[in-house]
């Protein structure tokens, strides 16, 4: 007798092959048959009118600290992900010493927008190897969840507070190396880093990785070569990418002879030179015989900001100061003339770039607002505003933003996403052989953005709304592509044998719900969140977690270690490992299908 039956469903499969009916029975964890089934069920369920996929992989998240508070990893479990990869950026949380635990948890705050309340309260600390942070982990997660080894977190453990300002000495790399050695042997899923500009800790200084010689960052991935099934993940030093970020990105997949993905490809039409010279990071590396690709996000990316926390605008010339203050002292400080003035010649004086938008005060747009005389201004812009208040508008922005505790929430100008050449670069993008389609940062910017639904958005707005992708090809991208660039051992399509992780959706109604905020976070702090639309079952390992956009209770998850869990993934120009299973990555002129 089988566990469960779902019967009547249309399948697509993962292979990218178009979707046809057929019945799937679960026993043990495990697709035990595909076909038409007639055999006997514990429950069956009838889906009939409904898709049946794969459960969907997202391998750029930073759910390494929400794992303990909330163990279900919303809302990513909602929105069909059964299995995620976080610890990316170099930002994991482990290894860990007594005296790391701070500097990262305030570093967190900072470069990942997580609230410091929520980490201190919601995050016990008291773990010591990577090994350790597993283990406390097993067993309690509804969705499968493997986790990068991070530099900045390598680094502070092993130089404690040399590892901002300073290179390693020979005696600290080689600690730094044994210690990244033992935590993959551990389970770690592989290494991660950054050089980017935007990423600085508690202090405003920049993160410890970014501090690394090139010796130091090839040295270990030199490491991380000779642990079975790891990878590489990596923010280069600008997004525009110089030749030096093409070559570090070129040695570094080199030196581990494993495939690299980096963060993150956002295709805009009115720049579309940034998009071709990204790619062309791949296209070299390819020619050298490494496998570098680009996480690309299938939404437009419209994100908020507050002036509670404080995100982007802390990276505004001479606002850093203020936003840095306590919020009684930070409040203080944004009511004051002689201040405010500062703020807009900080303003004035910053360059080119994504920030700038931000400094269009009166373009900004209010998205969300927590007092009820300020609901009418929820949609419109400070410009507006200011006009209707007869003030400056920076002075609108700040005294809206006062009003309410600092928690408005705003959106700066997007120019050049939402229009149909930028979603015809954006779906070029994802099924172009040098990218990968994620980049959701689920578990991070919580106040900011709400990438975590990219896998309703892609279904619902790329496949049904707009038709840029077909149904089999979208699913193909969320599941099949990021299983096996991880190597990921039977997970990725529906396969008698592999295992069973599941996500059965209505393609009519299949979308992101609203973004609103929540204030569910340990502390009571906010989060943005959206429900999904249109997922009515979610499996993993077999057992239901999801039901009608209800989660179940079960936890089911798997905490993934590298080698038990995935196999090793080579790339054309590394030497082959003496692991007996493994699988070589195509290089990126490999043409996956395309529409």
């Amino acid at each position: 007798m089988f566990d469960t039956l779902i019967r009547g469903g249309m399948l697509v499969d993962g292979c990218g092959t178009p979707p046809r009916r057929a019945d799937i029975a679960l026993l043990d964890g495990r697709i035990a048959a595909i076909g038409s089934i007639s055999g006997a069920a514990r429950e069956t369920l009838d889906v009939e009118g409904r898709f049946v996929a794969p459960g969907f992989i997202d391998v750029h998240t930073h759910y390494d600290a929400q794992a303990f508070w909330d163990p279900t990893l919303s809302p990513s479990l909602y929105h069909g992900v059964t299995t995620v990869v976080a610890g990316n950026c170099g930002f994991s949380i482990a290894p860990l010493s007594p005296d790391a635990g701070d500097y990262l948890m305030r570093m967190l705050a900072r470069v990942e927008g997580m609230p410091l309340e929520s980490l201190r309260d919601g995050v016990p600390w008291d773990w010591t190897s990577f090994g350790d942070y597993l283990a406390r982990l097993d067993g309690t997660l509804a969705i499968n969840a493997g986790f990068m080894v991070g530099h900045s977190a390598l680094r502070r453990v092993v130089m404690g507070e040399r590892a901002v300002g300073h290179e390693a000495k020979a005696g600290e790399l080689d600690a730094m190396n044994a210690l990244l050695r033992a935590s993959l042997a551990e389970g770690g899923l592989g290494f991660s880093s950054t050089r980017s500009a935007a990423h600085n800790d508690a202090m405003g200084q920049p993160v410890p990785s970014r501090h690394a010689s090139l010796d130091e960052l090839y040295s270990l991935c030199r490491t991380t070569r000779d642990a079975p099934g790891t990878a590489l993940e990596m923010l280069p030093g600008t997004t525009t990418f110089s030749d030096e970020d093409k070559e570090i990105l070129t040695q570094m997949s080199l030196s581990a002879n494993r495939p690299l993905n980096w963060n993150l490809m956002a295709p805009r039409a009115d720049m579309p030179e940034v998009m071709e010279n990204q790619l062309s990071a791949s296209d070299y590396a390819a020619e050298r015989g490494a496998v570098v690709l680009a996480l690309t996000v299938p939404q437009e990316l419209s994100g908020r900001v507050n002036l509670l926390s404080g995100f982007a605008f802390d990276a505004l010339p001479r606002w850093a100061e203020v936003i840095g203050q306590p919020l009684d002292a930070r409040k203080k400080a944004l009511a004051d003339p002689g201040i405010r003035e500062q703020l807009r010649l900080g303003g004035e004086e910053q360059g080119p770039g994504p920030l700038k938008g931000l400094t269009r005060w009166a373009e900004i747009r209010v998205e969300e607002t927590f007092e009820p005389e300020n609901e009418k201004w929820r949609g419109a812009t400070i410009g507006e505003i200011a006009s209707a208040r007869d003030v400056a508008p920076l002075d609108a922005l700040l005294d809206l933003s006062l009003s309410e505790g600092l928690r408005t929430s705003f959106a700066s100008p997007t120019g050049g996403q939402t229009d149909p050449e930028s979603w015809r670069m954006r779906a070029d993008s994802w099924t172009d052989p040098r990218t990968i389609v994620g980049a959701s940062d689920a578990g991070a910017h919580l106040d900011m953005m709400d990438t975590f639904a990219f896998t309703t958005q892609l279904l619902g707005r790329g496949v049904r709304e707009m038709g840029l992708i077909s149904l089999e090809e979208a699913v193909r991208q969320l599941s099949e592509v990021p299983a096996r660039l991880y190597g990921l051992r039977e997970r990725g399509r529906v396969e008698e044998g592999w295992h069973a992780d599941l996500v059965v959706f209505d393609l009519e109604r299949v979308a992101k719900g609203p973004t609103y905020t929540r204030f569910d976070l340990p502390a009571g702090a906010p989060r943005l969140y959206a429900d999904a639309e249109g997922i009515d079952h979610v499996f993993v390992n077999g057992q239901e977690i999801v039901r009608s956009g209800e989660e179940t209770g079960r936890r089911p998850g798997t905490v993934l270690r590298s080698g038990r869990d995935t196999k090793t993934v080579e790339v054309p120009g590394g030497s082959a490992s003496n692991e007996s299973q493994h699988e070589n990555l195509p290089s990126p002129d490999t043409k996956r299908p395309r529409l």
